[in-house]
């Protein structure tokens, strides 16, 4: 990286100085608070593609090397040694939990999984066909009537609000599995590990009872754990934006549920299980598939491959690997569509026409995989999502919150429209 201690920018003949601020690893940037005021423009950022929009101790990524860190701490070290709660409390609260701490969060969780009667009327409410997503959005955004004492920005309400997002969001996602087999609400349980209880709700028969495969129960962690943050994507900037206007959290987290919803965003994972689909209605061999997708052929797309951050292997999708081979193997799950997704793999790793378009496996490649052989449906696979994003969404409300610079966000935009114009009578108009 070329550090210079200042940048100038030149408009009309004057030029003015512009200060750097440094990342401790990473891109430094260049604040911009007054351009508008010294020069009558604003930046043009389809995307934001080049702009930074806060200072964030929570999440680093790089994606030429592959590399994502949690509060400095690298991916790979918190999925092999970590529990989904660890993090939590280390996006959140910015250091991994000691024993008293990792025991304490877990009871309080545990004991706010229950969910309000008029909650679970609410749930009740929606057809059974609807989009979960769409449901846990409302649910979210409802829970701050149902649970008015943790509404607030003082330090007790945040902190309530974390654990009951925390904990009702695992109960609302696998009350909404269970509902969509037909089934009914099971009552969680106090003091159980908190995965181990998200899978006794979702896949329990009347009795509330059932047999958690261990290796099961740490795939579901560990994909949860990846999923728990990825630095300033749509979702997250969408709770910060809507925080921003000092919105609550509950509305914000919902906002995020929302952007979440996109195929774009977490809809991917399902998306890369559908190609796989397709594959096989087609007939096609996976080399056959190929082809069509460099020919560029009607209806061949490749889904679970390339990443707006990551330009080298999505270090989440590396992990996700090492377990898939294992779990699907216990669970006799569709190998067929594993050995086609290991197969597509080595194919697209090898093949000059990938390479040169940086089109890298990602996480979303071998997720949809995993959930649907546990016994998620295609529908559930981002509530999942949701639901290990949760830490990450709830961090970085906290962190914006207590940030002075943070302001109300209000983008600028290029007007391209016609200037001005006079009003014309209904009479007077073409038809």
């Amino acid at each position: 990286m070329v550090h210079v201690e200042e940048a100038q920018l030149t408009v009309d003949g004057v030029t003015r100085g512009l200060s750097i601020e440094r990342a401790t690893v990473g891109n430094d940037g260049l604040p911009i608070p007054t351009l508008l005021n010294d020069t009558g423009l604003v930046t043009v950022d389809p995307g934001f593609m080049n702009t930074a929009s806060c200072s964030s101790e929570i999440t680093y990524i790089d994606g030429d090397n592959g590399i994502l860190r949690y509060r400095g701490y690298p991916i790979e070290q918190l999925a092999q040694q970590s529990t989904f709660l660890e993090v939590a409390h280390l996006l959140i609260h910015g250091e991994l939990p000691n024993a008293d701490q990792l025991a304490s969060l877990n009871n309080r969780v545990s004991r706010h999984m229950h969910l309000h009667e008029g909650m679970k009327a609410f749930l009740n409410a929606f057809p059974r066909d609807a989009h979960p997503m769409a449901v846990l959005s409302g649910a979210l955004s409802a829970l701050s009537t149902f649970y008015p004492e943790s509404v607030g920005r003082g330090d007790y309400e945040i902190e309530l609000a974390t654990v009951q997002l925390l904990a009702k969001t695992a109960t609302v996602i696998s009350y909404l599995q269970r509902r969509g087999r037909g089934g009914d609400l099971i009552e969680p349980r106090r003091g159980g590990h908190y995965v181990d209880e998200f899978l006794r709700i979702a896949f329990s028969d009347g009795s509330g009872e059932v047999d958690i495969d261990p290796e099961v129960r740490r795939a579901v962690d560990l994909l949860l754990i990846l999923h728990a943050d990825h630095e300033q994507n749509c979702s997250t900037s969408t709770v910060r934006i809507v925080g921003s206007s000092q919105a609550n959290i509950y509305a914000s987290v919902a906002a995020g549920v929302t952007a979440l919803s996109g195929p774009l965003h977490g809809g991917a994972n399902e998306a890369a299980l559908r190609m796989f689909d397709q594959i096989k209605e087609s007939g096609d061999t996976v080399e056959q598939f190929v082809a069509k997708v460099k020919d560029k052929a009607e209806g061949a797309r490749l889904m679970g491959f390339g990443h707006r951050v990551y330009k080298s292997y999505d270090p989440r999708g590396a992990v996700v690997k090492g377990v898939a081979d294992t779990v699907l193997e216990k669970l006799g799950g569709d190998n067929q569509t594993f050995d086609m997704a290991k197969r597509l793999e080595e194919i697209a790793l090898s093949d000059e026409y990938f390479i040169e378009r940086k089109l890298y496996p990602n996480v979303d490649f071998y997720t949809g995989l995993l959930y649907s052989a546990i016994g998620f449906p295609h529908t559930m696979f981002t509530p999942l999502f949701a639901l290990g994003r949760m830490p990450g969404w709830i961090a970085h409300y906290r962190e914006m919150m207590h940030d002075p610079r943070t302001k109300i966000g209000r983008p600028r935009q290029i007007y391209t429209g016609v200037v001005e114009r006079d009003y014309v009578p209904m009479e007077d108009r073409e038809s």
